[in-house]
């Protein structure tokens, strides 16, 4: 072979080398572009609605009861004749106590500071005046399962789940259908529910509805 056609030869093998390398890069970046398109059309499934779904649930504040302690006298923001403090000192968290006109002694008794100090989320906040601030968390939300899940368009998912009161110890007095409420004549219990953080947290796992949208990474609830 001539000098000649060694370099037209070497002049083609490097053209065919550099012609499979732009190839297979051209294949590989077709390949990726068809897994992305692929795994970004991917209905949610139940893991990724669960992680969202117990994302919210976590993020939602607990119910609570929240009452003073100290030396009361009634206001249009105290209330210490309110069937709260009465189902407080039923359950033995505090001690009441009349004072001269209108007023209530709250003495948080040995029993409630324990239990207290012993919630997660529970709050005592001194004021001025020499009253205490109690803020006593009741019960927290559990997911029990992901039930449905039903893709209404391909970026938009429809997930049915349930979901349960896990309540505290303080919780299960504050239940509805437990003793200690069901002591209390009709309007103070209908009072105890609208405005006292009284529930039925030892009933039926509730039903939910929670609507998700794909977003740029992974999937997101969906904003109206």
């Amino acid at each position: 072979m001539s000098e000649g056609e060694e370099k037209i030869e070497a002049a083609v093998t490097g053209d065919s080398a550099r012609f499979l390398i732009i190839l297979l890069a051209v294949i590989l970046a077709g390949v990726g572009v068809f897994y992305y398109l692929v795994s970004s059309q991917k209905p949610v499934n139940q893991e990724q609605a669960s992680a969202i779904i117990l994302d919210l649930l976590v993020r939602q504040a607990p119910p609570t009861i929240r009452f003073e302690a100290g030396s009361l006298m009634p206001s249009p923001d105290v209330k210490p004749h309110d069937p709260h403090y009465t189902l407080l000192e039923k359950a033995g968290y505090v001690k009441l106590a009349k004072l001269k006109g209108d007023g209530v002694r709250v003495t948080v008794t040995a029993q409630g500071s324990d239990t207290f100090a012993k919630l997660p989320e529970f709050k005592q906040i001194k004021n001025a005046d020499g009253t205490q601030d109690y803020v006593v968390p009741l019960a927290n939300r559990r997911l029990v399962s992901v039930d449905q899940i039903t893709m209404t368009s391909p970026n938009v998912a429809k997930v049915q789940y349930t979901w349960k009161w896990v309540p505290t110890r303080v919780g299960d007095d504050f239940d509805a259908s437990g003793n200690l409420v069901q002591s209390f004549n009709n309007w103070d219990r209908a009072k105890l529910i609208e405005k006292y953080g009284v529930d039925f947290y030892r009933g039926d796992p509730q039903k939910a509805t929670l609507t998700l949208a794909r977003a740029d990474k992974g999937w997101k609830i969906a904003t109206q």
